[in-house]
């Protein structure tokens, strides 16, 4: 088996596999991948799934714990809160951890012949029961089984499937880095008439940041970062924005896209994670549901059923789990596009029912 993409999901995946005795290799076109620097949030299903690798210990000593959630207006009054302690429970407690150091776990231990980086895919040809794979310097490789794991711009399912190759924009105008802790002890959004912007402590000392504004106000250079539309925030908030301009903060642009199939395998190729599911972060799922993919196919893997079963059965298992994101996502998405009025109204209502809908089904960690 070869597995392409040596992200949070490819990784995963290799570890699951040298674990269970399954020979494979991982093929990644990059030497270091360019947002290793930034930290992600980890839900409950996550920390879950984690707990099945027998990575949560790991995980939640090094990731700083999400307690709360609060959601606020763009002049800092609370719409409405979430215990995030007393919701997931203490073996589940979510966690924000940077990037560098859940892939440092993630391939802890794993011998330096599973993985081979600095390869690019450039062509994919399916015949019979085998791939044929050609990479950019010339060399081709074989394979009777593919995982495409390379993420929302998958190059895999460009080069395999017809339908829905391209990633759909959702917005253009999306930022993440990391600044310093401006007093925060929380996950903390802030949600005005043409922006939002997200906090999230990874200690004490410092925040990941994630910044956006709506296509509909601004025709800007997406790679810039627009000050003036975050200047409506409280001043806790406001300080993270004043100090970009004077600050060299790594800013990571990352336009929202989104990625929904109707099948996630073709021949004997099969797109896991963001390759196969990419969504808006509404929810924090893209790398929870790329891990439980990859503990999902491991199991399925491990009771050696043929390649097509395992195919089948890995869909039938994986696609109401991750079709009820994208509902839930979708719903959110309308609720932030309804006129700030309404959506001060809406939001102290319907808010901690939403987000119990939401995770509750996810509760169970993978299926």
């Amino acid at each position: 088996m070869i597995v392409i993409g040596a992200g949070i999901a490819g990784l995963a995946l290799t570890r699951e596999l040298y674990r269970g005795g399954i020979d494979a290799r991982t093929i990644e076109k990059r030497e270091i991948a360019s947002d290793s620097g930034l930290a992600i949030n980890l839900p409950g299903n996550a920390m879950a799934a984690l707990q099945q690798m027998g990575l949560r210990d790991a995980v939640a000593e090094i990731g700083y714990p999400t307690k709360r959630r609060e959601y606020r207006t763009e002049k800092g009054r609370l719409l409405f809160s979430v215990n995030e302690t007393e919701f997931w429970g203490p073996d589940h407690q979510p966690r924000c951890i940077l990037r560098s150091d859940l892939t440092r776990i993630l391939r802890h231990d794993l011998p330096g012949y599973l993985f081979e980086f600095g390869r690019e895919v450039s062509a994919v040809r399916q015949e019979k029961q085998l791939v044929t794979l050609s990479f950019a310097d010339g060399s081709k490789r074989t394979t009777d089984r593919l995982v495409g794991a390379d993420g929302v711009n998958s190059t895999v399912r460009a080069k395999v499937f017809e339908q829905a190759s391209q990633a759909s924009l959702l917005s253009r105008f999306s930022w993440r880095f990391m600044a310093d802790n401006p007093g925060i002890d929380c996950w903390t959004l802030w949600a005005g008439p043409t922006s939002m912007l997200l906090l999230i402590p990874i200690s004490n000392e410092r925040v990941y940041v994630w910044a956006t504004v709506s296509n509909r106000y601004i025709n800007d250079d997406p790679t810039e970062f627009p000050i003036k539309y975050f200047e409506i925030f409280p001043s806790i908030a406001r300080s993270i924005i004043d100090r970009v301009a004077v600050e060299p903060y790594q800013l990571h642009y990352s336009p929202l896209q989104e990625v929904r199939m109707q099948k996630w395998f073709n021949g004997q190729t099969l797109l896991i994670g963001d390759a196969a599911h990419g969504m808006a972060p509404v929810w924090a799922q893209g790398a929870a549901l790329g891990i439980e993919d990859a503990v999902e196919l491991a199991n399925l893997l491990s009771r050696k059923l043929n390649w097509h079963d395992t195919l089948q059965q890995f869909e039938a298992q994986r696609r109401p789990r991750i079709e009820h994101v994208f509902r839930m996502t979708d719903k959110m998405s309308k609720a932030a596009q309804l006129p700030p009025v309404v959506r001060k109204f809406l939001l102290p209502v319907v808010g901690r029912r939403t987000y119990a809908t939401t995770y509750k089904p996810l509760m169970a960690g993978t299926n």
